[in-house]
């Protein structure tokens, strides 16, 4: 997941804060307070850019979704929110773990630097967490040896190809995924058929992560486990979904992002 835009928001709000800083100072300078109104100045730049500095480094921070591997729990271009403080305290830049609070669990969905390029974000679903065993056969999941739970809710048509939707459940937490699909009989639209079959075991501090729209997801089937200490933060909830220049932003499917608790 290639996502900047808290690059983005942040040099928006220096610019922001730039201007406003600018404009206060004219202003004091034309009633006669001109002394000490560069320090004025310089404090108030310096207190915005801490608390910006503090929220989006130890409590919360926004994303863009730019792919469909998590279809159709996210959209591409969904703007989300992602708690940082939820696995844990962590220094900015080292990312390294000072104070706990909590570990991610199966069904969480899960912002992590990417193993293979720790300068990209990903985000997927928490499938397997220390210790586990992983088993995929027939695009069929297993967890420990026990098969994972799916019901079937419809057949999808993404625009290529027919996918199955199915409610998955993990650890409690009920969640759609797309899954192999079947030929339309009227359209003769080929269906998705990736599978990749296999056996893996999850390592301490580290964790199995798979995209919702498991045909068209690059996860830890392909590329291995995730490491702790590469763990962000667990997305919780969309707040605009926007198509910059083609369209306008929409908040049709702003909420806290499926995590529904089984019956």
């Amino acid at each position: 997941m290639d996502i900047d835009i808290g690059f983005w928001l942040s040099l928006a709000l220096l610019i922001t804060v730039v201007v406003w800083c600018v404009d206060r100072a004219l202003k004091l300078k034309q009633k006669g307070g001109a002394v000490g109104s560069a320090v004025e100045t310089s404090n108030s730049l310096i207190s915005v850019f801490f608390v910006v500095l503090v929220i989006r480094s130890f409590i919360v921070e926004p994303f863009t979704i730019p792919s469909g591997s998590m279809l159709p729990t996210l959209q591409v271009n969904d703007f989300i929110l992602v708690n940082k403080f939820a696995y844990g305290l962590r220094l900015p830049v080292t990312n390294t773990k000072i104070i706990e609070t909590g570990e991610p669990e199966r069904g969480d969905v899960m912002v992590f630097k990417f193993p293979e390029n720790r300068n990209q974000n990903f985000i997927k679903r928490v499938v397997g967490l220390p210790g586990d065993k992983i088993r995929i056969r027939d695009n069929r999941l297993f967890i420990n040896d026990e098969l994972v739970s799916r019901n079937v809710v419809r057949e999808v048509d993404n625009g290529r190809y027919w996918q199955s939707e199915y409610i998955e459940t993990l650890g409690g937490v009920d969640h759609f995924i797309w899954q192999e699909g079947k030929v339309n009989p009227f359209t003769g639209k080929k269906v998705s058929n990736m599978s990749i079959d296999g056996e893996w075991t999850v390592p301490e501090k580290a964790y199995f992560v798979m995209g919702d729209n498991r045909d068209n997801s690059n996860d830890s089937r392909v590329w291995g486990i995730v490491p702790e200490g590469l763990v962000m933060g667990e997305a919780f909830l969309i707040w605009m979904h926007w198509k910059p220049v083609l369209s306008l932003p929409s908040f049709s499917r702003n909420g806290a992002i499926d995590k529904v608790e089984a019956n």
